[in-house]
Parts: C-alpha cells; structure tokens; sequence
C-alpha cells in the first residue's frame, strides 16, 4: 500500500525577484578548484545581487532599518519588544528572523518611532543624474 506525502506548504515571498547580474571586471585568482573571479562590489549588496537600482535603494533602506530595530530589541523577548513596537509577537519573530520582504519602509519607522528612535533621512545625487 502506497502512502501519500504531503508536501509542506510554504508562503512565498515578496522580495521582489533579482535578475541576473551581468559580471563586473573581476580578476582571475587561482584556488585548489581551478580558478576563481572576484568581483568588485558596487556599495549596494542588493545591486550586486542583480536587483534593479530602485529595487536595490529599498531593500538597502529596509535593510538598515530592521538592523536599528534588530539591536534595539535585542534584550527583549519577543512579547516585551511587541509591546514596545505596537505590533504582533509574530511580526518581532518575523523581524529577528530577517524577513525583509514582509516589512516596508513606512512599517518600519513607524515601530523604530514607537521605540523613541529618531529616523533621519539623507538624500544625495549621484553623478550620471540629471539636475
């Protein structure tokens, strides 16, 4: 008699997906392996990853955010850090845990607000962009 698996579901996510990211001027090293390439990164880990520029900004902006909330819960348990930031217990676990595409930037700020965190916003033009 055959038994029947189930597979388990899973919920999908919503960081968006990347595209390939064509190969920067990377210098060939040698290794035990064969033969390796380095490739010089860009400043934005996302952007190197093959997200698009804006795509690569966002999670670059959430990444910081969640990493401020991250050490300021860091000695609370998962129920006292809810309290403190006004949300579920399970969204501190999904925070802890790193689920960056289940937050946005406006959530966010709005729990390091409730923690007395101060958020301040830097902008800056960078060189190829039009006036």
């Amino acid at each position: 008699m055959k038994t029947k698996t189930r597979r388990k579901r899973t919920a999908k996510s919503t960081v968006p997906k990347r595209r390939p990211s064509p190969r920067r001027s990377g210098q060939p090293i040698a290794s035990s392996e064969g033969i390796a390439h380095i490739t010089l990164a860009a400043g934005n880990v996302f952007a190197d990853l093959g997200f698009s520029e804006s795509e690569a900004a966002n999670l670059k902006v959430r990444a910081q955010l969640m990493r401020e909330l991250r050490r300021v819960i860091a000695d609370l348990t998962q129920v006292d850090a809810a309290e403190l930031l006004g949300v579920a217990q399970p969204r501190v676990s999904d925070l802890k845990r790193g689920k960056i595409g289940l937050f946005t930037i406006d959530s966010l700020v709005n729990m390091l607000a409730r923690a007395g965190v101060t958020v301040r916003v830097s902008l800056s033009r960078s060189k190829h962009t039009a006036a």
